[in-house]
Parts: structure tokens; sequence; C-alpha cells
């Protein structure tokens, strides 16, 4: 079976099925996922009526707005509707009228599509800010967490992934200042920050390196300073195994500064750039001591 052609029918369907949950005009066919396709537009119809009674940023109405303007232009979503309004048709749609009625149809499907995207999109953007406050173990921290991760898809540049990344370890740390006493939870979120810190580190650093400008090392600089302190307040009240845990992350900050100091004086001091790298991104050299 032609797979493709499959998901193009997939879709189709679940269009018209968007379409017709939405007071459109209901079609006399059926289709052998029917009712997978029907679970899914009630979880949809569900997320709409009951979205939390939270404001949406205009910041992101604006930009999920251009990110579907940008998608439709891209798809030519409404050409063929376009065309089918024409005094005079295209010459395939001439010689073949069935396909002309095909793209017009298809067109009108991912129309469809690119609004039920957009609805759910609002629906759960609503969703998305109340799972801000959201710690582990709560309904919502799933959705808090895969919100983290559609902003890491959508960010334009290393640079903006990796303060995005520092971003998401001071929250971890947040969160795991709720969860003393639970040492098992309280470990494995310092374990995401940890993640997290050498994840933005690494993007930070290897841009630094690349355009040989500190500007990404003056953002780690500042992240280790607020997070040290920040990090050092857990400590108070802690049991020995919690301690012990936090000393850890306290001596990956220590690391991170001092790899951030080295590539600034070897970018002070015109060294090719490193060949070498691991967790937290180039290794460099030391400068000559008669610089």
């Amino acid at each position: 079976m032609d797979s493709d052609l499959f998901s193009r029918r997939r879709a189709a369907r679940f269009a018209q099925l968007l379409d017709e949950a939405n007071g459109g005009r209901r079609h006399h066919v059926r289709s052998r996922t029917d009712d997978q396709l029907t679970a899914l537009v009630a979880v949809g119809r569900q997320l709409t009526a009951e979205r939390p009674d939270v404001q949406v940023d205009p910041e992101f109405r604006t930009g999920l707005r251009a990110m579907l303007v940008a998608t439709a232009e891209r798809e030519r979503v409404g050409a063929a509707s376009a065309a089918d309004g024409a005094t005079q048709p295209t010459a395939a749609a001439s010689r073949s009228p069935l396909l002309g009625g095909v793209t017009a149809r298809r067109a009108r499907a991912r129309g469809a599509i690119l609004v039920g995207i957009a609805a759910g999109a609002v629906a759960l953007s609503g969703i998305s800010a109340a799972s801000e406050n959201a710690v582990p173990g709560d309904a919502l921290y799933g959705m808090k967490r895969s919100t983290e991760r559609a902003q890491l898809a959508l960010a334009s540049s290393d640079l903006s992934r990796g303060q995005l990344f520092l971003d998401f370890a001071r929250t971890r740390l947040d969160e795991a200042a709720t969860l003393h006493g639970d040492l098992a939870g309280f470990s494995a979120v310092l374990d995401d920050m940890d993640a997290d810190t050498r994840q933005g580190v690494r993007l930070l650093t290897t841009t630094a390196v690349q355009r040989s400008d500190p500007a990404g090392l003056d953002a780690v600089n500042t992240f280790v300073t607020g997070q040290r302190q920040a990090i050092s307040g857990l400590l108070g009240g802690a049991d020995r195994a919690e301690r012990d845990r936090t000393r850890r992350s306290l001596t990956l900050l220590d690391a991170v500064r001092k790899r951030s100091d080295g590539l600034r004086a070897a970018i002070a001091c015109d060294l090719p750039s490193p060949v070498g790298s691991d967790a937290l991104g180039p290794a460099p050299a030391s400068c000559p001591a008669d610089r």
C-alpha cells in the first residue's frame, strides 16, 4: 500500500470530520479510520470547550499567526481555489476535470487542517500558560515540558537555544526547591537541571568560539553567578543525601565558569579554534605566557 497516499486520505478525512464537528456540511462517506479520527476530533473539541481562563500572550498570537501564514504560503493553500474562480482554467484541469477537482479538494483539506491546527494551538496555549507553575507530579507538568521542547524547536539560532536551555535550568531549580524530602524526585529534577546546563553551555561556548565573540560567554557567566547562589540556598534544611546531590550541581557550575574564563582568554589572545570538545563545548588551550 502507498503509505503516502494513505496519509493524505487520512488527513483529508480528518479535515472533513473537523468541518462536520464545527457545523459544516456532512459528508456521506465513511472511512475505516473514522473511529480513531473521531476520537481525536472529540479530544480537540473537549480541549476547546474546557480551556482554562488564562489570557494568551499577545506576542504568542502574533507569532502563531505569522507561522500559519508562512505555512499556508509554502503549501499554497487556497491556490487551487483561486484557480477555480479564474475565467480561464489551467490546461491540466481542462484535460482532466477529475484532476482539477482532486487538486481543489486537497487544497481545501490542507486549509481545514491549518484552521484546526490554529484552533488547537490557541486552545492549548491557554493550557500551556496554566502549566507554567507545574512541578513534577502535577497533571500539567508534561505539558510544561512539551512547551519547552516546542520553544527549542522554534528557536532561530544556537545562541537562542543555548539561552533557552539555561532558562530551563533555572526553572528546574525552582522545581527542586519544592521537592525537599523526596530524594528521588529532588535528584531527578537536579539531573535534568544539570543536563539543561550542559546543553546550554555547550551551545553558547561553541557559538562564542565560532564567532570569536565573548557575548555568549557573558550569558554563561551571568547564569553561573545567579544559579550558584540559588543552588546554595538548597543546602539549608536539606538532609545529608540532598546536600551531597546539591554539591554535585555546584561542582558543575564551577567547571562551567572555569571553561568560560578559559575560552574568553583564548579569544582575547587570538588562539586558533579548539579542535577538542566535551559536554561543555570547546576545550581551549592556554595562552602563551609572553602574551
